[in-house]
Order: C-alpha cells, then structure tokens, then sequence
C-alpha cells in the first residue's frame, strides 16, 4: 500500500511502522469524513482507552509498590485523561495528519482538545492491533515519557485542595466567577477567577472552564502556601 508523505512521516514521529497501514488510516479517520465505504475511528478510540489504561495502570503499580488504590487512582486518572492525550497528539503534531470532513476542518478541527484526544486513542488501539500489546505499550511509555515520573503533581486536584482548604479554616467553599469569553467558537477562551471568603483571589485563562477553574484554584494555592 503507497502512503503519502505526509503519513509516512507521522509514523516516523510516532515511532512505529505499520505493516498495516489500512488500520492506521481508519485511526485517523474523524467521523465527518466517515462513511459506509470508510470506516471512522470511533471504535479504534474506545479499544485504546482501554490499551492505554491498562498501560498506565501496569506502569504506575510496578513504580510504587507502596501506593495505596487511593493514591494511584488520581495519578491515573491526570495520565490517561483527555487534555493528556491531546497534549501528547500536538507533540507529534497528529493533528496535521487526520482525515476531517469539510465542516469540521473549517471550524478548527486540527487544533481541537476532544478531537485531538479521541484521535490519539485511536492511534493507540491501531499499534495494538498492528503489532500486539507489548509493542502498544512500549509506544505509549516512549510518549507519555516524564509525565509518569511526575505525575504525583499533576494529579493533584487544585479544585479539591483549595476547597479542603478553605474548609479547614472555617471558609466556605471557594466561588468561581466566569471574566469573560474569547477567540473564536472552535477555540475559546474562557477567564475564570476563583475567590475566597477572605478576599483572596487568583485568574486564569484556558480553553474550557474547567480547566480554566482548575488553573485559577492552582495559582491560588500557590499563592496562598507562600503566606
């Protein structure tokens, strides 16, 4: 089978050459280009959930064998969820390589966080199905590379430790404020402040609110660990 350029270099930044590229292709096929006659990546995303959260399940129980589940589960979670794989998608730039329909390349597609990680997913349960779980999880390791080691701090929760916080000291819980809303429909910013009883506040600015409230929580704690 003849890959264009463009695919042929993906897999060289991904690490991986397929003896059957056909699966890789599906992998980078989003559902508006879908079709009876081509098959989209859904199903290869739901199979490398799986492949990647029994990688990093293995990975992080063989790392600390005296984490208790209730340790683990959070670092878990802050790997295998959706801003993470998006983040290692831009890093091999899978965003350059996927098969969109019209509407859904106009409105920014490439660039898209659910996009970006649903695709990477995929990409995942296509290795697997090239090459076997072993070669699957090596890939993934190899990607993910130091977000495992430090992954202690990331997976802390800012929401949760800044309303422990406040409680703690009698407050009520921290309040989030929406600022204000811009760039474009297919990619927001969202300003979000957090505020306590005290007065003490943090802003913050990312591309949904959630993540724009748990980066103002983060910036306040660090501020408030400084007093």
């Amino acid at each position: 089978m003849k890959l264009s350029a463009d695919i042929s270099a993906f897999m060289d930044r991904l690490g991986h050459q397929f003896a059957a590229p056909e699966i890789l292709l599906r992998a980078l096929t989003h559902s508006s280009l879908g079709s009876p006659t081509r098959p989209d990546n859904q199903r290869l995303e739901f199979l490398g959930d799986r492949v990647l959260g029994l990688s990093m399940a293995e990975a992080l129980f063989r790392a600390d064998r005296a984490a208790s589940e209730g340790q683990l589960a959070p670092r878990f979670n802050a790997l295998v969820r959706k801003e993470t794989c998006a983040a290692v998608a831009r890093e091999i730039d899978l965003g350059a390589v996927l098969k969109l329909g019209r509407s859904e390349m106009m409105s920014g597609g490439r660039r898209k966080e659910a996009l970006l990680g649903d695709a990477m997913e995929a990409v995942i349960a296509a290795v697997y199905l090239d090459a076997g779980f072993e070669v699957a999880r090596a890939l993934v390791l190899r990607l993910w590379g130091d977000r495992i080691d430090a992954v202690e701090q990331d997976a802390r929760d800012a929401k949760t430790a800044l309303q422990e916080w406040a409680q703690a000291r009698g407050m009520s819980p921290p309040r989030y404020e929406t600022l204000g809303r811009e760039g474009p429909d297919h990619a927001p910013q969202f300003r979000i402040a957090v505020v306590l009883d005290s007065g003490e506040s943090a802003e913050a600015k990312a591309g949904s609110k959630r993540q724009a409230e748990q980066a103002a929580a983060k910036a306040l704690l660090a501020r408030l660990e400084t007093l």
